[in-house]
């Protein structure tokens, strides 16, 4: 039975970067496209992001099997490490990765963390 969990992650990119484009490389790197059908092949998952001057900070909120937490969470920081996407227009959003973690959901993830298992 699939569990939720959240990964935080901090980026540093520039103010005319794509705040998108993170959480488009970790649906790819996931799912193998940021453009794909549900349900998510490996872990349903959702990315939301804070931007402050050149700080971008992430959660990603997933719901897994037990056993594939570790292998979702290592796509996800090599998504991340990655340091760049060129979106569908040809333009290319870069980044640095800060930090990357395991962090602790919030009651509000957990409402969507059951929302996102359920998928």
């Amino acid at each position: 039975m699939r569990e939720p969990f959240v990964h935080q992650a901090s980026l540093v990119m520039d103010a005319e970067g794509d705040p998108g484009a993170p959480g488009a490389a970790i649906t790819a790197e996931l799912c193998g496209s940021w453009e794909h059908s549900p349900p998510c092949p490996l872990a349903p998952h959702h990315t939301s992001h804070e931007r402050k001057g050149d700080q971008l900070r992430l959660r990603v909120v997933f719901a897994a099997e037990p056993e594939a937490e570790h292998e979702v969470r290592r796509r996800i920081v090599k998504a991340l490490a990655a340091g760049g996407l060129t979106g569908p227009d040809g333009v290319r959003t870069s980044w640095s990765l800060q930090q990357s973690a395991a962090g602790s959901l919030s009651q509000s993830e957990r409402e969507r963390a059951v929302r996102i298992a359920a998928r």
